[in-house]
């Protein structure tokens, strides 16, 4: 029996900044930090892919995706999939139910309009859901969530009042590149970690799930601050731990949440 990896990628850009403070477009420094994504991160992670011949997911909020086309039609040759980040990579939690909507709506034409493709899956800027939140991807056909923290499983994501038939994709802080890597002088005392320790986690949760079935294994990054080449290398030691276990199987979160999908509604109806 394999275990599901799924490498997810939030290409925010510089939104990262700007979206939580609009005065940040006027901080070249700040925006520097975002461009590093597009510019320098993203080859490089394409080229790890490429050299591994394994898949991805991308989430890309509207407004990249409008601001880097060179950037989306690598992400594309590559063979690899865009999903929704929102449109201005704005605190879901801080919108109002119609501002909300305007994000899911103009973010999903900008990936359908880039890609011809309809974006199947949504993950928050914030890591937060709003009670609009899954009506919103109701309405706009998405297949799968990857929002909640809540398991180590593929589940159904629940409405207040019922079960839906969207696929939650749970992940963890504890495999996400920002609490460890990022870094800004704005927060006092924030440090970031040494690669070597991330790589423990990382392979060590990976050990700890492939013994488990039903798992899956998610990581969760930014081109921005995955792509420094110290912290590429965590990536690949974990590329390369996984491939040598013999026991992982790399999927795009379309494609596993459309697997496990069928098993999960039979489920949910037989109850």
């Amino acid at each position: 029996m394999t275990t599901p990896v799924l490498l997810t990628f939030d290409m925010d850009a510089e939104l990262l900044w700007t979206a939580r403070d609009p005065a940040g477009a006027d901080k070249p420094v700040w925006v520097s930090q975002g461009h590093y994504g597009p510019k320098v991160g993203l080859p490089r992670i394409l080229a790890l892919l490429r050299r591994y011949d394994i898949t991805a997911t991308f989430f890309v909020p509207g407004q990249v995706v409008e601001r880097y086309p060179a950037q989306i039609e690598a992400i594309l040759e590559a063979g690899l999939t865009i999903e929704h980040h929102s449109h201005t990579h704005a605190w879901s939690e801080k919108l109002d139910e119609e501002q909300e909507a305007e994000e899911f709506r103009l973010a999903a034409d900008a990936i359908t309009r880039a890609t011809g493709r309809a974006p199947q899956g949504w993950r928050s800027p914030a890591a937060e859901l709003t009670p609009h939140s899954v009506k919103l991807m109701e309405k706009h056909g998405m297949r799968f969530s990857s929002n909640l923290f809540d398991s180590d499983s593929a589940h159904l994501l629940d409405a207040r009042d019922r079960t839906t038939g969207i696929v939650e994709l749970p992940f963890a802080w504890a495999l996400v590149d920002t609490p460890v890597f990022m870094y800004t002088n704005r927060v006092a005392g924030r440090v970031m970690s040494a690669p070597s320790a991330v790589l423990e986690t990382w392979t060590r949760e990976f050990d700890g799930l492939v013994e488990e079935p039903g798992t899956h294994f998610m990581l969760a990054m930014h081109p921005q601050i995955i792509g420094r080449p110290s912290r590429m290398w965590v990536l690949e030691q974990t590329v390369r731990h996984v491939l040598a276990s013999g026991r992982a199987e790399f999927l795009s979160c379309a494609d596993y949440a459309e697997r496990v999908r069928p098993g999960l509604l039979a489920e949910r109806d037989a109850t």
